[in-house]
């Protein structure tokens, strides 16, 4: 067993056997690797109207809960062979919390039931998850459905156009991830990038003459760079996949098509004007229908 790596799940404090579980049981397992469970236990709404010596009553009670419910739950695992750990804290601050334990535990990965919010409330509060994908330390696994909890097809989709990306050397470490994931789990493994065609540029109302010549030398560019990092990882012809359209709905039509588990994607964010904007693994977080694994680069 390898000591000197493992696996943290962030524990489900209601649906206990959730996809996100099943997900990091399944790694583990095909891994050879460790497992924690961070339970993170928060205070409901009316918590702090309650009288001290109430509140502390109430807190102890919620954290000797969800220890009795979760020992139940780890200890079929530990008759399998698994090595499981397993934490329950008073969380004051989920996402505080959290980073705190990845840098303390420095795990191989962070696993997490992806937490959907409606798009009224993501739009006044920003959702736990993305606050992960932009502070999370370590890879960041966020499962939406564990229909397969050992991966059966992984997929890297890569960024060509965006220079971050291609100079921190981001591109290559989506594709080690997904190449390393899907040996580990005997799963398959696709290379994938969406180009997206610039829109023909009109100016006093006539579009430029040599717009198309000048699309098309940009797709022929980011294909040889396509090619040659394809080449450089040794990705077989018929697991190369250079597709033109939108990137966000491309991501998720072919994960569709090609019943994708987990897509493998980068982490890079830029902060304009004391505000985040978003990169394109926030913007299919809740619409693919697997799991995504985001890489942060190594210089971030």
């Amino acid at each position: 067993m390898n000591q000197t790596r493992r696996i943290l799940l962030v524990g489900h404090t209601e649906q206990h056997r959730s996809a996100a579980l099943q997900r990091a049981v399944a790694l583990a397992m095909a891994g050879d690797t460790p497992l924690h469970i961070a339970v993170l236990v928060e205070p409901f709404m009316t918590y702090s109207l309650l009288a001290s010596e109430i509140r502390n009553q109430v807190r102890q009670s919620m954290l000797n809960e969800q220890r009795r419910s979760w020992d139940k739950e780890v200890e079929p695992l530990r008759s399998k062979g698994l090595q499981v750990t397993c934490s329950v804290t008073w969380a004051e601050n989920v996402h505080e919390e959290i980073i705190c334990q990845v840098r303390e535990l420095q795990p191989v990965m962070l696993v997490k039931d992806i937490q959907r919010e409606t798009m009224l409330k993501r739009a006044f509060v920003t959702p736990l998850d993305w606050h992960l994908l932009r502070s999370c330390p370590v890879p960041l696994h966020l499962v939406s459905d564990a229909r397969h909890p050992k991966p059966r097809v992984v997929a890297a989709a890569v960024d060509l156009a965006d220079p971050d990306a291609q100079y921190s050397g981001l591109n290559d470490q989506i594709i080690a991830a997904g190449t390393s994931l899907a040996t580990q789990c005997g799963a398959g493994f696709q290379l994938l990038y969406i180009h997206e065609n610039m829109p023909a540029y009109v100016a006093d109302g006539e579009a430029v003459a040599d717009w198309a010549e000048i699309t098309e030398q940009l797709r022929a560019s980011l294909h040889q760079s396509f090619v040659a990092l394809a080449d450089r990882h040794d990705v077989p012809q018929e697991r190369r996949h250079f597709i033109t359209g939108q990137p966000v709905a491309g991501i998720i039509e072919f994960a569709q098509e090609q019943q994708v588990d987990v897509v493998v994607m980068g982490r890079v964010h830029r902060r304009v004007l004391n505000k985040w904007i978003g990169s394109t693994t926030e913007s299919v977080l809740y619409r693919l229908p697997g799991s995504v694994l985001a890489i942060r680069p190594e210089s971030g």
